[in-house]
């Protein structure tokens, strides 16, 4: 297996979409304070400018770039890649980390469907497939990190597009890692971020500090390069208030639906609260 930090190094270059803030930024200052010449993608011009200075107090104006992106474009997402290879070469490591949430129900704004899916889903796939090829051919070991949620796993009311399009990421990056190990002298790996409850802008609503059972984005990071470091491919975070354990008795009771025949989510169905908590409880 690849020693981690023999990719995260001086001279090799990460990509990370959604980079001018929370997650994508942590991450991009991460690989900056490794050596590495970063890029970041996002949209807003003013947003995106104050991420890249912070990134160039860490790595220097010649190892950082920032450029306009919208993910949900397939054209634009081919500019980054060209800006991307025309100043510095080749990508070691992608990270397809951008991502929205709108409120959505069953038959709710289509706008608002079509522009989840738009982002989350086809930004990752899009991602992925336009900088994976040439990720392959240059030879050199690498990631892709495509962030997914926990919420695409278990799929809890509310927000169906939402859930459904990290549901997508999942799959995807699974059938993802599965196409690269079986590539012949192929040297990128595939890993499936899934955070906890993080204090983003994402997730942050009103509040103007950081709730107490919330990790920040560096906590998340940190522990997304430990896991990648163990070989990890689901990167399962916890949180200040959610431990290991109860992620995965949860997602257990989720995938038991069907070998069950329950009914769906029947975690948020009264009529199986009591046994969702005896289960939860076993050790």
């Amino acid at each position: 297996m690849t020693n981690i930090q023999d990719i995260f190094r001086k001279s090799n270059v990460a990509v990370v979409t959604g980079g001018a803030s929370g997650i994508g930024l942590a991450a991009a200052k991460y690989f900056a304070g490794r050596g590495m010449s970063v890029v970041i993608g996002d949209l807003g011009g003013d947003r995106l400018a104050a991420a890249a200075d912070e990134l160039k107090a860490i790595a220097g104006e010649e190892d950082v770039m920032a450029v306009e992106t919208d993910v949900a474009s397939r054209d634009s997402l081919e500019a980054l890649e060209r800006a991307v290879l025309q100043r510095f070469g080749r990508v070691h490591v992608l990270m397809n980390n951008a991502g929205i949430g709108p409120e959505t129900s069953i038959f709710s704004s289509q706008a608002n469907w079509d522009h989840i899916f738009a982002v989350n889903l086809m930004g990752v796939i899009n991602g992925t497939r336009t900088f994976g090829p040439k990720m392959l051919s240059h030879g050199e070991p690498g990631l892709i990190i495509n962030t997914g949620s926990k919420q695409g796993i278990t799929t809890p009311p509310g927000n169906p597009a939402y859930n459904i399009s990290k549901a997508g990421v999942k799959v995807f990056t699974e059938a993802l890692e599965h196409e690269l190990r079986n590539i012949e002298g192929g040297k990128i790996s595939a890993h499936l971020l899934i955070p906890g409850f993080v204090f983003t802008g994402l997730t942050k609503g009103d509040r103007a500090e950081k709730p107490a059972a919330a990790w920040t984005p560096e906590q998340t990071v940190d522990f997304m390069v430990e896991s990648l470091e163990r070989g990890d491919f689901y990167i399962l975070c916890p949180d200040n208030d959610v431990a290991r354990p109860v992620d995965e008795r949860r997602m257990a009771w989720a995938a038991g639906d069907i070998i069950e025949n329950r009914p769906p989510l029947s975690r948020w169905h009264k009529d199986y609260a009591d046994k969702f908590k005896t289960f939860l409880e076993q050790k």
